[in-house]
């Protein structure tokens, strides 16, 4: 389970006694308004009772081992960090499940804490409430925010609280671990004794040093045998810059780009592994926040053309170089989280080598998701990607955040989410209407090219197939016409009539073209980029014939310069419908070979296991 990004909406800030705004029956929540939400790449409130739910289907599954690859928690808050303890110490000790976790860029977001605070809690009657853990941080705004309220609770941990808070999490050995050892530790396998490892996992053991003053700074990586011939790697890829003199970091936010660059111990590290685990007949599972290899199905070059070197989160792609030397160690299959994305990424190198990188979605987002792993024998296993679709109490806060509606028309307040999204009737249905309000809110605004922006947004998708037939006389003026509504060209009437008959030659409707715009078409993009192969019944299949007849027709235009922006656009949707199979299929870890899978599939598999 990836990204939960826990916030402990029933704690308690113990230092004020402040459990948050009142809703229901007196019942109290530290939540964040909606309005944040919804412009946020994940859920703050509601992917806390979609995190019990899953664990609820783990226990209901008899699964017995969880990991947690990176950002479990919101941004490191003691009182988070307290949360989520209690919620897995609560299920280890009534479910017998044992939880591993490593650190992602939101826990810690600096090596040794920092300030912390969101000006975007929600409060009484509607209107913010701003908590932060120093004063003087936050121009408060008296008319849409109440006066901040003060509480060392909400301060972002550093590497140290974290492991003392959740140390019995995988950070640390336990008795009935076979295995447990460090990046830093000496011992091999068959000297290993559970006081060396607690040796070992001493806090002050685990450091690394960087930058030109050779500054220490902490890793929490380790390796696990929690069950008879199984290791879990669980890599801390966090690489947190100084700044100037070394009391301030930089984020981590990029990954394995700067893993090789500036902690080549840990390359050297896991190709030790991998050789031990050989040498032991050991199948090894890896695991960390950051993914090894690209998650754009070959999309990346395209991407960075359309959108920028930012946007999309292109500065998050791992290089190619980076995917060759990881996968040169020899290890096979690497659990990753980070970008909110189901998806599976395959490196093969130059020497023959193939890793298999699999993103798991976040529970925070869409789709909300996890994944199970079966084991089968150090050769093959199978991935199943289950999706919550029903999360008991998803709509606790609904009647908050309709006052929060209210209270933000009162102010006459631009660009407001729309309130459609608490008709929801499940959490997977939330979490698409929140994709949606984000692709209006912020995605558009701020990722966009201006240009292509204009034309899916005002033409609708009878037009846009019409422009595939433009030929190179039809230009950026005669096209202007078109998008203010003049469609009296001749030109253009011809290219409307042979668009029609293309629709007609493919079993299609013409009016099914006609209604909808180029925003649906945007839209579809990030579900598929999101969910992958899942999002498929949520375009719907004649939309995706729609989509991809639009896709076809214009990249075989190779004459109009009018449609090279929406030729980049259309060719990043194909190859995101191409990518390899993401929601069930099974691995040969011997072949690097993946196969798609139904779930009656998986099942039959287990059950012959």
């Amino acid at each position: 389970m990836a990204d939960v990004h826990l916030l402990d909406v029933y704690g308690e800030l113990k230092d004020i006694g402040y459990q948050g705004v009142e809703f229901g029956n007196g019942k109290k929540a530290l939540v964040r308004t909606m309005d944040a939400q919804m412009r946020s790449t994940r859920l703050f409130n509601e992917n806390y009772l979609a995190f019990l739910s899953a664990l609820d289907e783990v226990v209901k599954r008899g699964i017995k081992h969880v990991v947690l690859p990176g950002d479990f928690s919101d941004d490191g808050q003691p009182l988070n960090l307290r949360g989520l303890n209690q919620i897995l110490e609560d299920y280890s000790e009534n479910y017998g499940i044992s939880f591993f976790a490593i650190t992602g860029n939101h826990d810690p977001t600096r090596p040794f804490g920092d300030k912390g605070g969101k000006w975007d809690f929600l409060g009484k009657n509607g209107k913010a409430q701003p908590i932060l853990s120093e004063p003087h941080w936050h121009s408060i705004d008296s008319i849409m925010e109440h006066p901040p309220l003060l509480s060392s609770d909400i301060r972002e941990a550093g590497y140290k609280e974290i492991m003392d808070i959740l140390g019995d999490q995988g950070f640390f050995p336990k008795e009935e671990y076979l295995f447990w050892a460090t990046p830093f530790s000496k011992y091999r396998y068959e000297e290993y004794s559970i006081s060396q490892a607690h040796e070992a996992a001493a806090f002050e053991q685990r450091h690394y040093t960087i930058g030109p003053s050779n500054m220490g700074l902490p890793d929490v990586s380790y390796v696990v045998e929690p069950i008879q011939d199984v290791w879990l790697l669980a890599i801390d890829a966090n690489v947190y810059l100084p700044k100037g003199d070394g009391k301030e970091f930089h984020g981590s936010g990029i990954g394995y780009n700067r893993v090789v660059k500036h902690k080549k111990y840990l390359i050297r590290w896991v190709d030790q592994m991998v050789k031990e685990a050989h040498r032991l007949n050991k199948t090894l599972i890896a695991f960390s926040h950051y993914p090894m290899v690209g998650f754009n199905d070959g999309a990346s070059k395209e991407i960075r053309k359309f959108f920028g070197d930012t946007a999309f989160q292109s500065h998050r792609v791992p290089d190619e170089m980076v995917s060759e030397i990881l996968a040169d160690t020899g290890l096979k299959i690497h659990l990753g989280g980070h970008m909110h994305l189901n998806d599976t990424g395959i490196h093969t190198t130059k020497e023959g080598n193939t890793l298999i990188n699999i993103q798991i979605p976040s529970l925070a987002a869409y789709p909300p998701a996890f994944k199970v792993m079966t084991i089968y024998d150090t050769e093959a296993l199978a991935i199943e990607t289950v999706v919550l679709d029903s999360v008991p109490g998803f709509d606790s806060f609904f009647d908050l955040y309709r006052r929060e509606h209210s209270f933000l028309l009162e102010q006459e307040s631009e660009n407001i989410w729309d309130d459609g999204i608490l008709d929801s009737k499940t959490y997977y249905e939330y979490t698409y209407n929140h994709l949606q309000n984000l692709v209006h809110l912020r995605f558009l605004p701020k990722e966009w090219p201006a240009g292509p922006k204009r034309i899916l947004t005002t033409l609708t998708g009878h037009q846009l197939l019409a422009l595939s037939h433009i030929d190179k006389r039809f230009n950026s003026k005669e096209l202007e016409k078109v998008l203010q509504g003049d469609e009296s060209d001749p030109a253009w009437q011809t290219a409307l009539a042979m668009a029609e008959t293309q629709i007609i030659e493919n079993n299609l409707k013409v009016d099914d073209f006609k209604s909808w715009k180029g925003d649906t078409f945007i839209l579809g993009l990030y579900t598929l980029r999101n969910a992958d192969k899942i999002a498929l019944k949520d375009i719907g299949p004649h939309r995706i014939d729609q989509y991809r007849l639009i896709a076809e027709s214009m990249l075989r235009n190779r004459e109009s310069e009018v449609l090279e922006p929406l030729k980049l656009f259309v060719t990043i949707f194909e190859k995101q419908l191409k990518g390899a199979p993401a929601a069930n299929f099974y691995v040969d870890l011997i072949k690097g070979q993946i196969t798609p899978m139904t779930h009656k599939d998986l099942i039959e598999k287990k059950e012959t296991k």
